[in-house]
């Protein structure tokens, strides 16, 4: 009888701490001023940027050289190292990110400069993916199909789901399995996706060219360098580099995106602000690893304003608490249940599982 008691009041105690939802209209008078908040945060700092660079590719280079003599001590201790080593080619992608973004520095020339050679380390082409990611930046949350897939991970409605075939349902199963999604997709996105231009968006002729360029000239780095060092120690140092780093990159852009409690509308009842605040998340991470990943936790943050640099980030969400008020807050281990977010519910607005879509609508 007593446990049952405890037990009423804690389910009791749980009901009075459940925040109450913000409506839309609420945020939206609250941030009625969110662009005089975050302009002072976007103005790029020369003196941050060089730092960064050098605290970058300088580790980057240093594991680099350090796996290479390991490739005679013993294999895994080289793939030790290239886990450690993929976090700082996330730190140069995140480099090249903010320069496709032009705010990394203040000269698009230097953006321009340093994001292309950034890019042949991390082996996505420049201009067409900062030209995909500024897309995402301006449509992210909306369900159109031609705003949809730009820039983020595939994903289905509930409704989209229930009328495919059975053999494209099984497909899309597949397509959502971890083992996939974060172990063969990544491979599919770093040597194909990228190297094709399958968003041919109009006005984009200029940006296909300079993806194939960008292409041809990583193909001759990698030839050079299997030449000089031998094309089985360069592929045992480099591939397992770039494959961790694509996991973890397609690790980010799926939490931060797919959590549960996320934003997805059509364009015609879309809204910018809540978007950002609502569809993306803070990911809190450990101190160590916030560095790693170039403040790229700070998501929501970012999405309300892409001139504000990474190593700005932190300081605007800091001195500003109002405008990590209404966002979903997730850790390392909260973020490990977004694996089974699989389907958009409409109804619902929030993402569920396969067990839960077999529940609320008792077919397979």
């Amino acid at each position: 009888m007593i446990r049952f008691i405890h037990l009423l009041i804690s389910i009791f105690a749980k009901i009075l701490l459940l925040k109450t939802p913000f409506t839309d209209e609420e945020i939206r008078e609250s941030l009625k001023n969110w662009k005089e908040i975050i302009a002072t945060y976007q103005k790029p700092d020369t003196y941050k940027a060089v730092i960064q660079i050098l605290n970058s590719f300088g580790p980057f280079f240093a594991l680099w050289v350090l796996m290479y003599f390991s490739l005679n001590w013993s294999y895994w201790i080289t793939l030790g190292l290239a886990f450690v080593n993929s976090f700082f080619l996330v730190r140069i992608f995140i480099i090249q990110h903010d320069c496709g973004h032009q705010s990394f520095l203040g000269s698009k020339k230097w953006n321009n400069a340093i994001g292309l050679a950034c890019s042949y380390f991390s082996a996505i082409p420049y201009k067409y993916w900062a030209k995909v990611h500024n897309h995402h930046h301006g449509h992210n949350g909306q369900l159109e199909m031609q705003h949809r897939d730009i820039g983020d991970i595939k994903f289905l409605t509930v409704e989209e789901y229930q009328k495919l075939p059975g053999w494209r349902k099984f497909g899309y199963r597949v397509f959502r399995q971890p083992v996939f999604l974060f172990g063969v997709a990544p491979f599919i996105y770093l040597t194909i996706s990228n190297r094709y231009p399958f968003f041919n968006l109009k006005g984009w002729k200029t940006i296909r060219i300079s993806q194939v360029f960008n292409n041809m000239t990583m193909i001759a780095i990698y030839i050079g360098l299997s030449f000089v060092l031998g094309w089985k120690q360069f592929l045992m140092i480099q591939f397992p580099i770039v494959f961790i780093f694509s996991i973890i990159a397609f690790w980010f852009f799926y939490v931060q995106h797919q959590h549960e409690e996320t934003y997805k509308q059509w364009q015609n009842n879309w809204d910018f602000l809540i978007a950002s605040l609502r569809g993306a998340t803070y990911y809190k991470l450990p101190r160590l690893f916030q560095w790693l990943t170039g403040n790229i936790g700070y998501h929501h943050i970012h999405h309300l304003s892409s001139l504000i640099p990474n190593y700005q980030l932190q300081k605007c969400y800091t001195e500003n608490p109002i405008l990590n008020k209404y966002v979903t807050t997730v850790t390392f281990r909260d973020s490990l249940k977004c694996i089974h977010n699989k389907l958009w519910d409409q109804k619902e607005q929030k993402m569920i599982s396969f067990k839960e879509y077999r529940r609320y609508y008792k077919t397979g």
